[in-house]
């Protein structure tokens, strides 16, 4: 009892849990702890340095100078 500052039976206060709301509770909690470890794991993997590819390639370069193209006249 808060207001007495001493442990009494809660049943015979008239306090009643269901055992539904005590499951409730435990379960809670642990998926807010599975939460928590997903979250950190996510965070540890992200700093860990991922490997570095190659260096991106130069490309196919240009195409040159094509001297236009063949057949389609000139618009």
């Amino acid at each position: 009892n808060v207001f007495e500052g001493k442990a009494e039976d809660m049943l015979k206060s008239g306090v009643v849990e269901p055992l539904r709301v005590k499951t409730q509770a435990v379960a809670s909690a642990a998926e807010a702890a599975t939460m928590i470890l997903r979250i950190d794991d996510v965070i540890a993997a992200s700093k860990t340095a991922a490997p570095q590819g190659p260096p991106g390639g130069g490309g196919m370069g240009g195409m040159g100078d094509m001297g236009g193209m063949g057949g389609m006249g000139d618009f």
